[in-house]
């Protein structure tokens, strides 16, 4: 046994040590780490320029970093695409949702990840099985709001759009997912939808970021609060630890964190 070494120990699921990106003159992350385990919703907040999208950006693979290592299930690797972001099984649903408004809940579920019957020449669509698999995604994370999986998603509410980007996600063995704002603009009503529905994700042994300026959403959900300010993470919280209070203080430098 290694000594000073708990063999024990958790592994994240991702890892970055000392991330750093520069846009020309800028430093938009410098020297950041961050970390999610199985299991776990993070909450990432901090101000507007805070460097929270960066980041985000850069474990989706749509920026490369300048410095740092990224590590997925302990290995250290390079994201250079969001394709291959998403076949290591990171999968991002960013505030526009990114959805078909003329096309139904099937065909954007599975929308540019299509099942063809045989022969693959002729290009035919398998409409039954994709329609059971986006049946079976939405009953395993117990989505009920959705009456029908052919229905236009230009016809569904703001909640029900959300979950459809959220199913969408985690219907090919992703591991981490990335919510950005996802109960902005959102009712009460459709805002508990979609926490509960954070929450299932989190009990399917996902890995969860948030991003979130709303902290009522941020404490019910969230495991971890990690805080960026000017580029840097300037304070990690237990969620059970902590007030608002001092989240907010975190987030404004009206007084140092640990």
């Amino acid at each position: 046994m290694l000594r000073g070494v708990d063999i024990d120990a958790p592994v994240p699921v991702l890892e970055l040590k000392s991330v750093t990106k520069r846009f020309g003159a800028v430093d938009a992350l410098s020297g950041v780490d961050f970390e999610v385990f199985p299991s776990e919703v993070v909450a990432l907040v901090g101000d507007n320029g805070a460097g929270k999208s960066t980041l985000i950006k850069v474990i989706a693979g749509t920026h490369e970093p300048d410095a740092g290592v990224i590590r997925f299930d302990g290995v250290e690797v390079k994201i250079h695409s969001p394709r291959q972001a998403t076949h290591m099984g990171i999968e991002t649903v960013y505030q526009d949702l990114a959805l078909c408004d003329n096309l139904d809940v099937v065909a954007n579920m599975f929308l540019g990840r299509e099942m063809v019957l045989p022969p693959k020449s002729l290009r035919r669509l398998s409409e039954l099985e994709m329609e059971r698999r986006a049946l079976d995604v939405l009953r395993r994370l117990n989505v009920t709001t959705i009456r029908s999986v052919r229905a236009p998603v230009s016809s569904l509410s703001g909640g029900q759009r959300q979950s459809v980007a959220i199913s969408r996600a985690v219907m090919w063995n992703s591991k981490i997912v990335l919510l950005d704002e996802p109960t902005a603009a959102l009712g009460v009503a459709q805002t508990y939808q979609v926490l509960e529905l954070i929450k299932r994700l989190r009990q399917q042994g996902l890995g969860v970021v948030l991003i979130s300026h709303n902290l009522h959403d941020v404490f019910e959900v969230s495991d971890r609060i990690v805080v960026l300010r000017l580029g840097r993470r300037v304070a990690t919280f237990g969620r059970a630890a902590v007030t608002p209070e001092d989240v907010v203080a975190a987030i404004t430098g009206a007084r140092k964190q640990s």
